[in-house]
Protein backbone atom coordinates (compact mmCIF):
# COMPACT_ATOMS: atom_id res chain seq x y z
CA UNK A 1 0.00 0.00 0.00
CA UNK A 2 1.06 3.80 -0.77
CA UNK A 3 1.80 6.75 1.48
CA UNK A 4 -0.96 8.19 2.85
CA UNK A 5 -1.62 11.85 4.54
CA UNK A 6 -2.97 11.75 8.03
CA UNK A 7 -3.54 15.21 10.25
CA UNK A 8 -3.48 15.20 14.00
CA UNK A 9 -6.61 15.91 15.52
CA UNK A 10 -4.40 17.08 18.45
CA UNK A 11 -1.63 19.55 16.77
CA UNK A 12 -2.91 19.55 13.14
CA UNK A 13 0.32 18.55 11.95
CA UNK A 14 0.29 16.65 8.57
CA UNK A 15 1.68 12.89 8.78
CA UNK A 16 2.71 10.80 6.11
CA UNK A 17 2.51 6.86 6.91
CA UNK A 18 2.24 3.70 4.73
CA UNK A 19 -1.10 2.98 4.40
CA UNK A 20 -0.59 -0.53 5.94
CA UNK A 21 0.54 0.91 9.21
CA UNK A 22 -2.85 2.72 10.01
CA UNK A 23 -3.78 -0.30 12.14
CA UNK A 24 -0.44 0.39 14.11
CA UNK A 25 -1.76 3.20 16.69
CA UNK A 26 0.39 5.77 14.70
CA UNK A 27 1.28 8.81 16.90
CA UNK A 28 1.74 12.06 15.74
CA UNK A 29 5.60 13.39 14.31
CA UNK A 30 4.81 16.62 15.82
CA UNK A 31 3.00 15.73 19.14
CA UNK A 32 3.33 12.18 19.76
CA UNK A 33 -0.10 12.16 20.35
CA UNK A 34 -1.98 9.16 18.78
CA UNK A 35 -3.88 10.13 15.57
CA UNK A 36 -6.57 7.86 15.99
CA UNK A 37 -8.60 7.51 19.36
CA UNK A 38 -11.46 6.12 18.57
CA UNK A 39 -13.71 9.08 19.30
CA UNK A 40 -14.54 11.97 17.40
CA UNK A 41 -13.00 15.68 17.25
CA UNK A 42 -14.73 19.07 17.62
CA UNK A 43 -14.23 20.93 14.21
CA UNK A 44 -14.24 24.74 14.76
CA UNK A 45 -13.04 27.31 12.43
CA UNK A 46 -9.11 26.75 12.97
CA UNK A 47 -9.24 23.07 12.21
CA UNK A 48 -12.34 22.38 9.67
CA UNK A 49 -9.93 22.65 6.23
CA UNK A 50 -7.17 20.84 7.59
CA UNK A 51 -9.10 17.87 8.54
CA UNK A 52 -11.21 18.07 5.73
CA UNK A 53 -8.75 18.37 2.66
CA UNK A 54 -5.62 17.15 4.96
CA UNK A 55 -6.85 13.46 5.45
CA UNK A 56 -6.82 10.88 2.67
CA UNK A 57 -9.07 9.21 4.67
CA UNK A 58 -12.43 10.17 4.35
CA UNK A 59 -14.08 12.36 7.08
CA UNK A 60 -17.62 12.00 8.52
CA UNK A 61 -19.13 15.54 10.10
CA UNK A 62 -22.29 14.97 12.33
CA UNK A 63 -23.55 18.21 12.05
CA UNK A 64 -25.59 18.84 15.85
CA UNK A 65 -26.96 21.46 18.29
CA UNK A 66 -27.09 20.95 21.98
CA UNK A 67 -30.86 21.47 22.38
CA UNK A 68 -31.62 18.85 19.44
CA UNK A 69 -33.25 15.69 21.34
CA UNK A 70 -32.36 13.43 18.13
CA UNK A 71 -28.95 14.78 18.56
CA UNK A 72 -28.01 13.34 21.84
CA UNK A 73 -29.92 10.35 21.38
CA UNK A 74 -27.65 9.75 17.98
CA UNK A 75 -24.42 10.97 19.60
CA UNK A 76 -23.51 7.23 21.15
CA UNK A 77 -24.34 5.55 17.97
CA UNK A 78 -21.85 8.20 16.29
CA UNK A 79 -19.33 7.79 19.02
CA UNK A 80 -19.60 3.73 18.82
CA UNK A 81 -19.01 3.80 15.07
CA UNK A 82 -16.19 5.95 15.31
CA UNK A 83 -14.83 3.48 17.78
CA UNK A 84 -15.32 0.70 15.28
CA UNK A 85 -14.08 2.26 12.01
CA UNK A 86 -11.21 4.21 12.79
CA UNK A 87 -8.64 4.31 11.46
CA UNK A 88 -10.39 4.09 8.29
CA UNK A 89 -12.31 6.97 9.11
CA UNK A 90 -12.30 9.67 11.11
CA UNK A 91 -14.99 11.23 12.74
CA UNK A 92 -15.82 14.72 13.74
CA UNK A 93 -18.64 16.77 14.89
CA UNK A 94 -19.56 20.43 14.43
CA UNK A 95 -21.86 22.26 16.96
CA UNK A 96 -23.58 24.58 14.38
CA UNK A 97 -24.88 26.23 17.27
CA UNK A 98 -21.25 27.47 18.25
CA UNK A 99 -20.09 27.89 14.68
CA UNK A 100 -22.79 28.81 12.49
CA UNK A 101 -20.80 30.40 9.42
CA UNK A 102 -19.53 26.58 8.71
CA UNK A 103 -23.49 25.24 8.91
CA UNK A 104 -24.43 28.24 6.50
CA UNK A 105 -21.44 27.66 4.20
CA UNK A 106 -22.95 23.51 4.23
CA UNK A 107 -26.11 24.57 3.98
CA UNK A 108 -27.36 22.92 7.24
CA UNK A 109 -31.08 22.75 7.26
CA UNK A 110 -32.02 20.24 9.62
CA UNK A 111 -29.98 18.46 12.32
CA UNK A 112 -28.75 16.17 13.06
CA UNK A 113 -27.14 15.95 9.36
CA UNK A 114 -24.49 13.53 8.60
CA UNK A 115 -21.98 14.71 5.66
CA UNK A 116 -18.93 12.30 4.43
CA UNK A 117 -15.92 14.24 2.91
CA UNK A 118 -13.40 12.98 1.20
CA UNK A 119 -10.59 14.67 0.13
CA UNK A 120 -12.25 17.84 1.28
CA UNK A 121 -15.13 17.33 -1.33
CA UNK A 122 -18.32 16.08 -0.01
CA UNK A 123 -19.49 12.48 -1.41
CA UNK A 124 -23.18 12.49 0.58
CA UNK A 125 -25.16 13.55 3.49
CA UNK A 126 -28.15 12.39 5.16
CA UNK A 127 -30.12 13.72 7.71
CA UNK A 128 -31.57 12.09 10.48
CA UNK A 129 -30.65 9.88 13.25
CA UNK A 130 -29.58 6.59 12.04
CA UNK A 131 -29.52 3.71 14.34
CA UNK A 132 -26.10 1.33 13.74
CA UNK A 133 -26.96 -0.79 11.11
CA UNK A 134 -28.16 1.92 9.27
CA UNK A 135 -25.36 4.04 9.67
CA UNK A 136 -23.21 1.43 8.55
CA UNK A 137 -25.07 0.47 5.54
CA UNK A 138 -25.13 4.16 4.22
CA UNK A 139 -21.46 4.84 4.86
CA UNK A 140 -20.33 1.44 3.11
CA UNK A 141 -23.31 2.43 0.06
CA UNK A 142 -20.74 5.40 -0.29
CA UNK A 143 -18.08 3.25 -2.33
CA UNK A 144 -14.87 4.61 -0.18
CA UNK A 145 -14.69 1.15 1.62
CA UNK A 146 -14.17 -2.33 0.59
Amino acid sequence: MSSIQINCPHCFATNRLPGERLEDKPNSGKCKRQLFSGKSMELNPGNVANTLEGNDIPVLVDCWAPWCGPCQGFAPVFEEAAARMEPYIRFAKLNTEDVPSIGERWNIRSIPTLILFHHGKEVQRVSGALPMPQLMKWLHESGLFG
